[in-house]
């Protein structure tokens, strides 16, 4: 039976959406900082389930002591870098539940999703290199260079799909354009999406999928990122999105399944579970081998996603924890952007390789990335108004303009006008550069909102305007 709810009903099931998101970008900080603090020492190997777990568990005697219990402690945290594909999952349900027709304007889509991933990335690149570089230089450390800089300020001007020019300002950066070229590609799913149908669409995608990660396995000479293996070509193969197509999909197909009230985000909590824990244990043994690595990037997203929809639905219940996770979830982007930075100074400035100094620092290293990450969110619509009145400002200063009278009217808010043959209202008034006879309009419709001169406007009469 099809379900059906209101809008304020979804808001509150998505909830636990949100946290999860923040979560997953926490568990990244935490991975990140277990690897640098432990030096790399343990990274999955295709040894073995038995070899890993001789490797990750610590001996019985090594547990009287302080750095036993934190190997112990920090076990789950060399895993977090599963949440990676968590998020693949996560951007495919949340465009397609974004989408709420059937047909959509391409470009508008593009416009809107692009500057949501390139204003804060750009904000953070600009922002973060001048302190970066006064660490660097007080301290003689690692500092990245003008280049990089000019590359992440102008992304994707200088784009390669393995993010190699983003990569030495923050090394998890790979994961950008990878991100990019889903949201490029999605209006295309979208509408296969409705040609083919959900399950030939996961069909063909898993067959893509499968076919091109044996062919980065076997034959291109490849290896999924988390692994540390002296490959041909190391993880590159895994940067391209053909590596992680049917996860994106699949999470396409859950929000398409939701928005008509059916799918796996309304099965029972304990077939949730039990689903979600058989297909996460099965991922997780597969990473340990070589021919495991067709499937287990697709498994364990799947698993990990079901587990945490179910315990965050339950920690999300509340009035209270409802507003917490809607609130910090939409830090979640800018925490990823920014966690790398935090982390890798904290621990080669301030712990040292010190045991309690890492335990003590790994709370304050998330609550400093969360406080710097509300500060770029805050930041980042500001910068994006000052480069585009400074673009309008250019803009009408190098325009050519036709000679023309003195307005035959003033714009005002409320007005409603005609351009490009459709039927807009003046929503704010602006005088550009002190210009008394120039005016720059904020105008909208029911799909769009845009600043236009008004010299592009007609005033409607009363008499021509649409009932």
């Amino acid at each position: 039976m099809t379900r059906r709810f209101t809008r304020s009903a979804a808001v509150q099931r998505l909830a636990w959406l949100d946290g999860l998101r923040i979560f997953a970008a926490v568990m990244i900080l935490l991975y990140h900082a277990q690897l640098l603090f432990t030096q790399y020492r343990y990274t999955p190997q295709p040894t073995g389930l038995i070899h890993n777990l001789q490797q990750l568990l610590p001996e019985a005697n090594s547990l009287m002591t302080l750095s036993g219990w934190i190997h112990l402690l920090g076990i789950p945290t060399l895993f977090g870098f599963q949440f990676v594909d968590v998020f693949v999952l996560l951007s495919g349900f949340s465009l397609m539940l974004a989408t709420r027709q059937r047909s959509f304007d391409w470009l508008t889509f593009w416009q809107k999703r692009l500057s949501r991933l390139l204003w804060p990335l750009w904000t953070v690149s600009l922002l973060s290199y001048p302190i970066l570089w006064v660490i660097g230089a007080a301290t003689q450390s690692y500092s990245p260079t003008l280049w990089n800089l000019f590359a992440a300020s102008t992304f994707p001007l200088l784009f390669d799909y393995r993010g190699s020019l983003l990569m030495p300002i923050s090394g998890p950066w790979w994961f950008i354009p990878l991100i990019l070229s889903f949201t490029l590609c999605f209006p295309l799913l979208h509408r296969l999406m409705y040609r083919w149908g959900g399950r030939h669409l996961v069909a063909v995608s898993l067959v893509i999928t499968l076919g091109y990660r044996a062919l980065a396995t076997y034959v291109f000479g490849g290896q999924p990122t988390y692994t540390m293996l002296d490959t041909v070509h190391g993880p590159l193969p895994f940067y391209v999105l053909l590596a992680k197509l049917s996860t994106f999909v699949i999470g396409m197909v859950a929000a398409q399944a939701y928005k008509h009230g059916r799918g796996v985000l309304f099965w029972p909590q304990r077939k949730a579970l039990q689903v979600g824990v058989s297909l996460y244990a099965a991922g997780f043994i597969c990473q340990f081998y070589q021919l495991g690595w067709l499937v287990c990037d697709l498994l364990v997203p799947l698993g990990l996603t079901l587990v945490c929809m179910v315990v965050f639905r339950r920690l999300t219940a509340a009035g209270w924890n409802r507003r917490l996770a809607l609130g910090l979830g939409t830090y979640s982007y800018s925490f990823f952007l920014i966690h790398n930075f935090v982390v890798d100074r904290t621990l080669e400035f301030v712990v040292q390789g010190d045991e309690v100094g890492y335990a003590i620092a790994i709370p304050l290293m998330i609550l400093s990335t969360l406080i710097l990450a509300a500060i770029a969110d805050a930041a980042t619509p500001l910068f994006q108004r000052i480069l585009t009145r400074l673009w309008q400002d250019i803009d009408y200063l190098l325009a050519r303009k036709s000679v023309v009278g003195p307005s035959s009217w003033v714009p005002s808010i409320g007005d409603t006008v005609r351009y490009i043959d459709q039927q807009w209202a003046v929503q704010s008034v602006e005088i550009l550069l002190d210009d008394g006879n120039y005016y720059l309009c904020k105008i909208a419709n029911e799909q769009q909102t845009r600043w236009v001169s008004q010299e592009q406007l007609q005033l409607m009469a009363p008499a021509v305007l649409t009932r």
